[in-house]
C-alpha cells in the first residue's frame, strides 16, 4: 500500500467526508462537550484512540470469523460489545490519570459506547472496503486509514466548534439566540463551510 492512499482516505476521511458536519453522526458530544476547549481535546483523544483500535478489531473479527462462521448478522452486536469494551479501558485510564478531564467528560465518556460515529466507521469499513473483495491485508490498512481521518476529522471540528463558543460567551448575541440556537447557527454554517470540499478528492 503507498502512501498516497493513506494520505487520500486520511484526507477525505478528515475533511471531504466528515463525519460530523456531513454524516451528521456523533453529533452529542458535539453538542454536549464542546463548552470547553479543553474537554472537546480530551474528547477527541479518547474518541480517536475507540476508534482506530475498534475499526481494526471489528474489520479482523468480521472477516475471520463473523464471514468464515456465516454470522455476519450478529456483526452490529459484536462491533457494540468491541467498542463498549475499549471504551471502558480508556475510562479507567482518564480516571486514573487524569481526574479533572475524568469529572470535565463526566456522562459524555462513557456516551462513547454508544457514540454513532464510531459503530459508523465500523459498519462503513465492512461495506466500503471488505464488499469490494480487497484483500485482507489492504483492507484493514485501509480501514485503520479511515478510522484515523474520521478521527481527527471529529477533533478538528469539535475543537474548533469549541473554540468558536467560547467566544460567542464574551459576544453581543441577542438574547434569544444565545446558547443553544447560535450554536446550532454556527453548526450549519460550519457544515456549509466544509460542503465546498466536496468533489476536492
Amino acid at each position: 500500500m503507498s502512501f498516497t492512499v493513506f494520505a487520500t482516505a486520511i484526507i477525505s476521511a478528515m475533511l471531504i467526508n466528515n463525519v460530523i458536519l456531513m454524516q451528521f453522526l456523533g453529533i452529542c458530544p458535539f453538542l454536549g462537550v464542546s463548552k470547553k476547549s479543553s474537554s472537546a481535546l480530551g474528547m477527541s483523544a479518547a474518541v480517536l484512540f475507540v476508534m482506530v483500535i475498534a475499526s481494526a478489531v471489528t474489520y479482523t473479527l468480521y472477516d475471520l470469523v463473523l464471514y468464515q462462521f456465516n454470522i455476519e448478522y450478529i456483526s452490529t452486536i459484536a462491533f457494540i460489545l468491541v467498542i463498549a469494551s475499549l471504551v471502558q479501558f480508556v475510562e479507567m485510564v482518564i480516571k486514573r490519570y487524569s481526574t479533572s478531564l475524568y469529572k470535565s467528560l463526566g456522562i459524555y465518556l462513557p456516551l462513547i459506547t454508544t457514540n454513532c460515529a464510531i459503530l459508523g466507521v465500523s459498519e462503513g469499513n465492512i461495506a466500503n472496503i471488505w464488499g469490494a473483495t480487497v484483500p485482507f491485508g489492504e483492507g484493514l490498512f485501509i480501514a485503520v486509514s479511515t478510522a484515523i481521518g474520521t478521527g481527527l476529522g471529529f477533533g478538528l471540528v469539535i475543537f474548533a466548534f469549541s473554540s468558536i463558543r467560547e467566544r460567542l460567551e464574551a459576544a453581543n448575541v441577542p438574547k434569544a439566540w444565545r446558547g443553544v440556537p447560535i450554536s446550532l447557527i454556527v453548526a450549519g454554517i460550519m457544515s456549509m463551510a466544509f460542503f465546498g470540499l466536496v468533489g476536492v478528492i
